[in-house]
């Protein structure tokens, strides 16, 4: 079993310390070759595509 809460947690500490909680959305670029839409600093899955490192 567990344990009974010493203290109340108020709605609105619950929600500030879940406000982190929420997904961040994801960062897409467009490929320079195709132009179809991938993740940064990644190799393209339609055309192969790779940056090269400068």
């Amino acid at each position: 079993m567990g344990g009974v809460p010493v203290k109340h947690h108020s709605k609105s500490k619950v929600g500030r310390r879940r406000s982190h909680l929420a997904l961040k959305q994801t960062a897409l670029v467009v490929c320079p070759k195709c132009g179809a839409p991938l993740l940064p600093h990644r190799a393209c899955s339609t055309c192969g595509y790779r940056p090269q490192k400068k």
